[in-house]
């Protein structure tokens, strides 16, 4: 999730469990900064690009790590607050809740978390909620700014606290039912229509529950089915693109390829960008401004060959008609998507290049 909503769902957690104690202002802050925390792995530097998109939200995440590192801060807590002095337990299980509800809530977005590791080492991505979602965040951040605002503790403020991380919990509840009832009706409505699928992952399209954009994905296309849950009859708004296989049969020994493989789930495309080959992860953003794209390899006379992974420019872009779209959509409106009616499948390779003798510095 994006950084106000780690800050404001700590500060709110950290509220709930010393604010009687250290007062709601403190306690707040505490917390906020402890909602923080896992995220300071960005600063970890990497070999290249594409090990800083993959292992972000790596171990610093970890439930176990946090439980590792609960007692050191917990005893730093006490060393830095009298009051808790005879709080041991309490300020452990405050500093284990904020650091380990910042990691689960990571894992209920598409880009995950190593949430396990180092048990199971693969992200746990849910994708059932977006990264900035207003009717998650607002919730906790009224309160937080209360609890920031007060010197002494409540129990007003402590019943309003409560409530906010109630419907921010229940929240991310709906989401996850929501999202299998979608998968499930997006199964359906890709048998009717006859289009083949190996395997379907439904999405929270921005900034809400109500719009879902389901991936129905083959072994040389994908489509893209947007669902909003306020659609009536009709027919639905399904678009197939390519996956371009032939430009990475040559790669599949990368370094490179398998990372971006690994993490993906397999969900990503491939394209001939000038004369580079670039793969892009489906789950994030919307067709063609995926937000993560790598170029991995170079066409030239000899083919296709590896090179060191590089990030490629134009992400996460916003379209034209984007925006009228989405609010079409989200008041349960037919619409269409202008960038991907354009992008769409012709059945046509883009290379039958032969594969080049990898560069030195391939990933």
């Amino acid at each position: 999730m994006d950084s106000l909503t780690q800050f404001v769902l700590g500060a709110a957690v950290s509220t709930a469990c010393l604010g009687k104690t250290l007062g709601p202002r403190k306690a707040a802050l505490v917390g906020g900064l402890l909602g923080t925390l896992p995220d300071l792995d960005v600063f970890i530097p990497f070999d290249d690009p594409i090990d800083s998109f993959v292992y972000h939200r790596g171990w610093s995440h970890s439930i176990f790590v946090h439980a590792l590192a609960t007692p050191v801060i917990g005893e730093g807590l006490r060393l830095l607050f009298k009051k808790l002095r005879d709080h041991r337990w309490l300020a452990w299980a405050t500093v284990f809740l904020c650091l380990s509800t910042h990691a689960i809530i990571d894992a209920m977005t598409v880009y995950g978390t190593r949430l396990f590791w180092p048990l199971y080492p693969d992200p746990v991505g849910v994708g059932s909620i977006f990264i900035i979602d207003p009717l998650y965040t607002l919730p906790l951040l009224i309160v937080v700014v209360w609890a920031l605002c007060k010197k002494n503790w409540s129990s007003r403020l402590r019943s309003w606290v409560t409530g906010a991380l109630v419907f921010s919990t229940a929240y991310l509840g709906v989401g996850v039912v929501l999202q299998r009832h979608v998968e499930s009706q997006a199964r359906q409505i890709f048998q009717d229509e006859g289009v083949p699928s190996n395997e379907i992952f439904a999405i929270a399209a921005p900034f809400n529950i109500l719009v879902w954009k389901v991936i129905g994905l083959g072994e040389d296309r994908y489509d893209n089915l947007y669902y909003s849950l306020l659609d009536g009859a009709g027919p639905p708004e399904i678009y197939v693109h390519p996956r371009h296989p032939e430009l990475i049969a040559c790669l599949q020994d990368s370094n490179s390829f398998r990372k971006l493989d690994w993490f993906s789930r397999g969900f990503f495309r491939t394209d001939l960008v000038g004369n580079k080959v670039v793969m892009s992860d489906l789950r994030m953003g919307l067709t063609p401004g995926y937000a993560f794209r790598f170029a991995i390899g170079e066409l030239d006379g000899d083919g296709v060959k590896p090179i060191a992974p590089q990030r490629h420019a134009g992400l996460g872009r916003i379209e034209a008609g984007d925006w009228d779209w989405f609010l079409a959509r989200l008041q349960g409106k037919p619409g269409t998507r202008e960038a991907e009616v354009n992008d769409q499948y012709n059945g046509q390779s883009q290379t039958a290049g032969q594969c080049g003798k990898a560069g030195a510095a391939a990933g």
